[in-house]
């Protein structure tokens, strides 16, 4: 198992559910922080807890990933040579829950800026500056549904699967190099993006939901450990395994009927 890094992580959608889980993790690691999300205000509350709790410097980015003024300020900050970023955790993402061409054309753009340019951009700038280095680490949220052809959600469960496969690939690339890079694919977790999506989410059984912070302890491990996709939990770890299974027709019939 590789030691965790000692220098500056930052994450991106640190100011609620798993974002919150990240910084909080790391900084009882020891590690120093950087903050992202669009709410200035959260993030400096959460700022202040950190800084008060543990021994950290912790900086406040404010910044809107699904623009590129928001995607530039961070890539700038990944790329400093100056107290340099040996983590990144890019968590922040949206979800849509209206059937596709029922949701406005806007929003499903803006979820992808969000969603997939971002993670890009902001991973490419990672990886530019850690290769150089020789050291580092490319924490990727994706999700179970990237795994699922999902119709009522295909622009997510699509980015997604982009997420996932940019990993795997970039894995590849990096090996050797010092940088290592993985995915967490959790499924349903109580934070508050379903919430925030105006999302009933009654009928989900209890025990498909997960904890924000065994999902990050986890995936963390995994990505650690030398594993390159991580699925939090045994029961989405065996849902995956049969999905990768099962012919593609079957697999769209049966999430079409759920």
């Amino acid at each position: 198992m590789t030691a965790p890094l000692t220098g500056y992580a930052l994450v991106t959608g640190a100011s609620a559910g798993l974002g919150v889980s990240f910084v909080r993790r790391l900084a009882a690691e020891g590690r120093d922080l950087v903050l992202v999300a669009r709410d200035a205000d959260r993030l400096n509350g959460i700022a202040a807890e950190l800084r008060e709790r543990y021994p950290i410097t912790v900086e406040v980015l404010p910044a809107d990933l699904s623009t590129e003024a928001g995607c530039a300020t961070v890539a700038e900050r990944l790329a400093a040579t100056e107290q340099p970023v040996d983590t990144l955790v890019n968590n922040a993402g949206l979800g849509l829950y209206q059937a596709f061409g029922k949701a406005a054309l806007a929003d499903e753009l803006r979820m992808l800026d969000l969603n997939v340019r971002a993670v890009l951009t902001l991973t490419h700038a990672a990886v530019v500056a850690m290769r150089e280095r020789g050291r580092g680490e490319i924490i990727n949220v994706s999700s179970v549904a990237g795994f699922l052809p999902r119709g009522a959600a295909a622009t997510y469960a699509a980015g997604k699967a982009y997420v996932t496969t940019l990993t795997e690939g970039l894995a590849v690339l990096l090996a050797g190099t010092g940088v290592r890079i993985g995915a967490i694919c959790p499924g349903f977790t109580h934070t508050e993006f379903h919430a925030r999506a105006n999302a009933d989410m009654s009928g989900v059984p209890g025990f498909l939901w997960l904890e924000a912070d065994r999902v990050v302890a986890e995936g963390l491990a995994d990505l650690r450990g030398g594993k390159v996709v991580s699925v939090p939990s045994r029961r989405y770890q065996a849902i995956v395994f049969g999905v990768r299974l099962l012919p593609r027709r079957l697999v769209g019939r049966l999430v079409g009927r759920r």
